[in-house]
C-alpha cells in the first residue's frame, strides 16, 4: 500500500470531531431530497474507502496457513472500507448516485474505478472464495443482501458501462441467491438482533432483488418462510430499543420486510397487532444518541437512525394512515445526517450508503 494513502486515511479517521461537527452542521442540512448538491457530498464517502486497503476487518475462517493473506488478494474488489460488507454497499453508493445523478462532479472518476474493478476476471476469483465449504457462512446474510443490491442497482442503471457490469456481477449474485434458497429451510428461527445477522433486513433486499428480476423460487422461499417467522408476532417489544450497537430495529425491519410480501388486507391487521402504537398521531420513538464516533460499535447507532428513517418513510409513503410517521422519520434523519460529511473513518465508510437508502425512501 502506498504511503501516502496510508496516510490520508490515518488522517481522515482522526479528524477533530468538534471541528468536522461544527463544519457539517452549518453547511450540510438535511435536504428534503436527495439532489446534485447532496449527492457531490456524499461520493466523497465511497470514493475515500473503496480502494484504501487498510484498516480492514477480515471475517475470514482459516483452514490452514494458506489462507492467511491480504484482503487484496482474497477479494480484489470488495477489499476496502473497512471490511467486505461495506465495500459492497460503497460499490452500491456510487452506481446509485451515479446512476441518479449522472452529472456528478467525478462521474468520470467513479466509472474508472468501476471499470477497474467489476471485471469478470475480479468477480471470479469472489466467487472462488465463496465457493469454498469452509466460507458458506461468509457475510450470511448481511453481505449476501447488499451483493445483490448491488447488482439490482446495476441492472437498473441506463448507461452502457452498467450492462458490461451487471454481467460481470452477475455469477456471484447467482451464487449468492442459491445460498439463500439453501440456507432458508435450515434457519427454523429468525435471528431478532439490531446488527448483521438480523434476518427481516437479510431478506428484504433480496426479496427485492427476487421480484424485480423474476427470481420466483427466492421470492416463493422468502415470502414462506417470513410468514413463518414473523406472522404471529404481536406487540413488538420497541421500547426495548436500541441496544446498545443497534444500526437496525429489530422491530421496523420486521415491518418493512411484512410491508414487502403481504398485501394491505393482510398487512395493516398485523401491522396493528404487532405494533399498535405506531397507528398514533402523537407516537414518538426518541433518536439513537452516539456517545463516541471513533468507536465503531458506538457510531453504529447513526445507521439506526437512518435505518428506522428509511422504513417510517416506507410506511408513510404507502398507507396515508401513517403519514405523520414522516415527520418522526424527519427527526431521525436529521440527527444523523449532519454527522456524515467529515466523519470519523468509523462511521465514513459506511453510513453514507445508509443515508442515501433512506433519502431515497423518502420520497414520495
Amino acid at each position: 500500500m502506498k504511503l501516502s494513502v496510508f496516510i490520508c486515511s490515518m488522517a481522515f479517521a482522526t479528524l477533530s470531531l468538534a471541528t468536522a461537527a461544527q463544519s457539517v452542521a452549518s453547511n450540510n442540512p438535511v435536504p428534503g431530497k436527495l439532489n446534485l448538491a447532496e449527492a457531490n457530498k456524499l461520493i466523497s464517502l465511497p470514493l475515500h474507502c473503496v480502494e484504501t486497503p487498510y484498516p480492514y476487518k477480515t471475517g475470514v475462517v482459516l483452514a490452514s496457513a494458506a489462507d492467511l493473506q491480504e484482503p487484496v488478494v482474497l477479494h480484489p474488489i470488495f477489499y476496502g472500507c473497512f471490511d467486505w460488507h461495506s465495500a459492497v454497499h460503497g460499490y452500491w453508493s456510487m452506481v446509485t448516485l451515479l446512476r441518479q445523478f449522472p452529472e456528478l462532479a467525478q462521474a468520470a472518476e467513479i466509472k474508472t474505478i468501476l471499470k477497474r474493478n467489476l471485471t469478470a476476471t475480479k468477480v471470479a476469483q469472489e466467487v472462488a472464495f465463496f465457493s469454498k465449504d469452509i466460507n458458506a457462512s461468509f457475510e450470511r446474510t448481511y453481505g449476501w443482501a447488499w451483493l445483490l443490491k448491488l447488482s439490482d442497482e446495476l441492472q437498473h442503471w441506463q448507461d452502457p458501462l452498467a450492462g458490461e457490469l451487471a454481467a460481470n456481477l452477475q455469477p456471484l449474485a447467482d451464487l449468492l441467491v442459491e445460498r439463500y434458497i439453501a440456507f432458508l429451510p435450515r434457519l427454523l428461527y429468525p435471528i431478532r438482533v439490531g446488527e448483521h445477522t438480523n434476518t427481516a433486513f437479510g431478506l428484504s433486499f433480496a426479496y427485492d432483488y427476487a421480484v424485480n428480476h423474476k427470481r420466483t423460487e427466492l421470492q416463493q422461499l422468502i415470502s414462506q418462510r417470513a410468514k413463518g417467522y414473523y406472522l404471529q408476532d404481536t406487540h413488538c417489544p420497541i421500547n426495548w430499543e436500541p441496544s446498545g450497537y443497534d444500526f437496525i430495529s429489530p422491530c421496523l425491519e420486521q415491518i418493512g420486510l411484512m410491508q414487502r410480501i403481504l398485501p394491505a388486507e393482510q398487512f395493516l391487521p398485523w401491522l396493528q397487532r404487532f405494533m399498535p402504537q405506531l397507528a398514533k398521531p402523537d407516537f414518538q420513538l426518541a433518536v439513537g444518541k452516539v456517545s463516541d464516533r471513533t468507536d465503531g460499535k458506538l457510531v453504529h447507532l447513526d445507521g439506526l437512525n437512518f435505518s428506522r428513517a428509511w422504513n417510517l418513510y416506507a410506511l408513510a409513503n404507502q398507507y396515508q394512515q401513517y403519514s405523520h410517521l414522516r415527520q418522526l422519520a424527519d427527526q431521525h434523519m436529521a440527527h444523523s445526517y449532519p454527522n456524515l460529511i467529515g466523519d470519523s473513518y468509523e462511521g465514513g465508510h459506511w453510513l453514507g450508503s445508509f443515508a442515501i437508502h433512506a433519502l431515497n425512501s423518502a420520497k414520495q
